[in-house]
C-alpha cells in the first residue's frame, strides 16, 4: 500500500463537518422527548384559544354594561337623595324664619321673670321724695298727701296710650308677620300640590293609557272569541242538516242494492248492507262451481301423473349417485396414498435442510455490536 501526500481540501473538510453538525443537532431534536412535537392538533388549540377569546370578551362587555346600568342607577339615587335634601333644607329654612319671625322670646309673657338682663334694666329702690313707686309701706310719703296726683294721672294716660299705640302696632306688626308666613306656607303647599298633582295626572294618564290597551285587547280577543263562536254554531248546524239529509235520503233507509257493491271490486258485498243474492248469482256460482270441481280434477290426475314421473327420476339419480358416490370413495382412497407418500418425501427433504442449515449456514451467531449499530443516526 501507498500512501499519497495530497493537500487537504478545506471546502469539502467545512462541508462534512457542517454536515456532521446538522446530523448532531437532528439527533438531538428526534431523539429527545420533551422537544419533539408529534401529535399535536394545532387547529383546535387555535380554536380553542378563540373560544377562550371570544368568552373573555363576551364576560368583559357583559360587565362594562353592568357597571354602565350601576353607574346609572347610583346617578339617578344621588339625583334623588340631592333633590329630597333640598326639599328638606327648604322646610327646615321655613320653620326657621317662621321661628324667627314669630316666636322671638321677647314676645313670651313670662319673659320679664327670666330676662338675663332684668336686673340691668331695673330701677333702684328710692330716686327721691315723690318716687311714684315708694308706697304706703315705705313710709316715704303719708296718706292723702298726693301732690303730683294730676301730673301723674296725666302721665298715666300718655302712658296707656303710648301702650295702647305700641300693642296696636305690635299687632299690626304681628298681623303682617302671620300673613306673610300664611302666604309663604301656602305658596310652599301650593307648590307641593302642583307637584303632587302633576304625579298623579301623570300617574293617572299612564294608567289611562294601560286601562286602554287592555280594553282594547279584551275587546279583540272578545271579538275573535264571538266570530269563533258563531263559526263553530253555523258548522255545527250545517252539520247537522247534512246528517239529517244523509238520514232521510241515503241508501239505508232506501234500501239500495248498489249500496252493498265493495269498492275491492264487483265480486265482493258489504256484509252490513247486503241484501242477498238474485238468481242470475246463484246461477253463476253454481256454474263457476262445477267449473272449478272439473278443473279440480284435471290438476289431481296432472299432479299424480307428474308426482310418478318424479318417482321414476328419482330412483334413477339415486342409483346413478350411489355409483358416483363409489367412483369417488375410490378415488379418495388413491388421492390419500399419494398425499401421505408426498408428505414423507417433504418431510425426508426438510429434515435434510434444517440439518443443513445448522449445520452448514448458522454457524456465525450475532453478537451484542450487532445490535448496537442500529438506531444511531436519524437518516
Amino acid at each position: 500500500m501507498y500512501k499519497l501526500d495530497l493537500p487537504l481540501d478545506y471546502k469539502e473538510a467545512a462541508a462534512i463537518e457542517r454536515r456532521r453538525n446538522q446530523e448532531a443537532q437532528r439527533k438531538s431534536r428526534i431523539f429527545n422527548a420533551k422537544v419533539r412535537t408529534i401529535g399535536i392538533d394545532k387547529q383546535g388549540l387555535e380554536q380553542q384559544v378563540h373560544d377562550r377569546k371570544q368568552m373573555e370578551l363576551m364576560e368583559k362587555k357583559r360587565d362594562e354594561a353592568f357597571h354602565a346600568d350601576a353607574v346609572r342607577n347610583d346617578q339617578i339615587a344621588s339625583l334623588l337623595e340631592r333633590r329630597q335634601a333640598h326639599d328638606t333644607r327648604e322646610l327646615d329654612n321655613a320653620v326657621n324664619e317662621f321661628r324667627d319671625l314669630h316666636q322671638q322670646p321677647q314676645g313670651r309673657r313670662e319673659w320679664d321673670l327670666y330676662d338675663p338682663d332684668g336686673l340691668k334694666k331695673d330701677k333702684p329702690a328710692r330716686v327721691s321724695d315723690d318716687d311714684p313707686r315708694c308706697g304706703i309701706s315705705s313710709m316715704q310719703k303719708l296718706d292723702g298727701e298726693d301732690l303730683n296726683g294730676k301730673a301723674r294721672r296725666k302721665f298715666q294716660q300718655e302712658q296707656n296710650r303710648e301702650w295702647f299705640e305700641e300693642q296696636a302696632r305690635e299687632k299690626a306688626q304681628a298681623n303682617e308677620n302671620q300673613r306673610r308666613a300664611d302666604r309663604l306656607y301656602d305658596l310652599k303647599a301650593k307648590e307641593l300640590d302642583e307637584r303632587a298633582m302633576a304625579l298623579q295626572k301623570a300617574e293617572e294618564e299612564c294608567q289611562r293609557a294601560v286601562r286602554h290597551a287592555a280594553d282594547d285587547y279584551n275587546n279583540a280577543l272578545q271579538r275573535e272569541r264571538d266570530a269563533r263562536e258563531a263559526l263553530e254554531r253555523k258548522q255545527a248546524e250545517d252539520d247537522n242538516a247534512t246528517e239529517m239529509a244523509n238520514n232521510i235520503y241515503g241508501d239505508f233507509l232506501t234500501e239500495n242494492p248498489a249500496v252493498a257493491q265493495s269498492a275491492f271490486g264487483p265480486h265482493r258485498v258489504v256484509p252490513d248492507r247486503w241484501k242477498g243474492m238474485s238468481p242470475e248469482q246463484v246461477a253463476d256460482i253454481r256454474r263457476m262451481q262445477d267449473i272449478q270441481r272439473r278443473e279440480m280434477e284435471r290438476l289431481r290426475n296432472e299432479e299424480k301423473r307428474r308426482d310418478d314421473e318424479w318417482d321414476a327420476q328419482r330412483v334413477a339419480q339415486a342409483r346413478a349417485a350411489e355409483m358416483l358416490q363409489r367412483e369417488n370413495d375410490r378415488r379418495e382412497k388413491d388421492i390419500a396414498k399419494q398425499l401421505a407418500n408426498e408428505n414423507r418425501r417433504l418431510g425426508s427433504e426438510q429434515e435434510s435442510h434444517k440439518e443443513y442449515l445448522y449445520k452448514e449456514v448458522y454457524t456465525n451467531e450475532p453478537t451484542a455490536g450487532y445490535f448496537m449499530q442500529f438506531n444511531t443516526t436519524t437518516r
